[in-house]
């Protein structure tokens, strides 16, 4: 195999950022993708870094960092980017204590009694990136095509044909992994959020739970994002106003001032499916004479590990080569 031939299969936020780090690296990359990045599910997203994946899976944490490190360097160029650097907390209902990587993160502090909101019994501060999903996805798709990249628009339905246009395939086609590959661990988590401008907020809150209506709302400069729902199995993506009502009213639970409909007027509702499976699936698999980089099955964390699972990609297909 050349350095010119690596077909990425997948345009939200795992494909752009997989096909950026490859063809920076000097390979020359095609993306091939159903919807285009503004279009995909990743555009539903929060998104605020945080590693809430299986939290003994080992590679978790050196993805996290890696991508927290990179996410915080586009920060520098939020209106270009999307990205900030946001001070804000987290709190819990039940006796638990934070997870070590919040405490190593600037800012942290233990949150006062007074800060706590009602029914939360602890919490604690720290900064964070948080993504502005649409202008992020806009600005990797930008980047791209600044590296002579165009995403074209199309249906991969079976990586054995795929492997016959290219020897080296990277799968980051997300929930569409179920078909392709016939990965049962692999299903679909329905996320719905509530877009809202924003009243004045700065800082963010979540709930640090694991609950299927998990509360936070995120600050994207004019637009405060209102979070959020789990459910595990639901694939439609039409917006559900009861449970758009019923997040708005338990934002305004923490922040009074998200239920006031002068101050906080509605400004849509977005709906994503999160590619839920047990572990991420990271690794090689030999399929005819080519080979299939898997890289899918990253549920809400998609862009917590986005550029350190790049890099792993990056690392495979170099062996490819070698």
């Amino acid at each position: 195999m050349s350095r010119s031939e690596v077909l990425v299969v997948g345009a939200g936020v795992i494909g752009t950022t997989t096909a950026i780090r490859l063809v920076e690296a000097g390979h020359t990359v095609r993306v091939v993708a159903r919807d285009r990045p503004g279009d995909s599910t990743s555009c539903a997203a929060g998104a605020i870094w945080g590693p809430y994946l299986v939290e003994d899976d080992e590679r978790i944490m050196p993805w996290s960092e890696q991508s927290r490190r990179y996410l915080s360097d586009l920060a520098e160029e939020s209106d270009i980017t999307g990205v900030r650097i946001v001070y804000g907390h987290e709190a819990v209902r039940a006796d638990l204590q934070p997870p070590g990587w919040a405490t190593a993160l600037d800012g942290y502090r233990m949150a006062r009694p007074e800060e706590l909101p009602a029914g939360f019994c602890r919490g604690w501060w720290y900064s964070a990136p948080i993504v502005d999903m649409p202008a992020y996805l806009r600005y990797l798709e930008k980047r791209l095509g600044e590296s002579g990249v165009a995403i074209e628009q199309g249906t991969i339905t079976s990586l054995s044909s795929a492997v016959e246009e290219s020897p080296v395939v990277v799968n980051c086609t997300g929930v569409g992994a179920a078909a392709l590959t016939g990965d049962e661990q692999l299903y679909p988590t329905r996320g719905q959020l509530v877009a809202v401008k924003n009243p004045g907020i700065t800082h963010f809150f979540c709930e640090h739970d694991e609950s299927p209506t998990p509360t936070y709302f995120l600050p994207h400069g004019d637009v405060l994002v209102l979070g959020g729902s789990a459910e595990p199995g639901r694939t439609d993506r039409t917006p559900d106003t009861r449970i758009g009502d019923e997040i708005r009213a338990r934002c305004a639970v923490i922040e009074p001032s998200i239920g006031d409909n002068e101050k906080a007027p509605f400004l849509e509702h977005r709906v994503g499916l999160r590619p839920s499976r047990p572990a991420v699936r990271l690794e090689v698999e030999q399929i005819g004479a080519g080979h299939v980089v898997h890289n899918y099955g990253h549920g809400g964390a998609g862009v917590t590990v986005s550029w350190g699972c790049a890099n792993d990609v990056l690392a495979l297909v170099d062996g490819l080569a070698a």
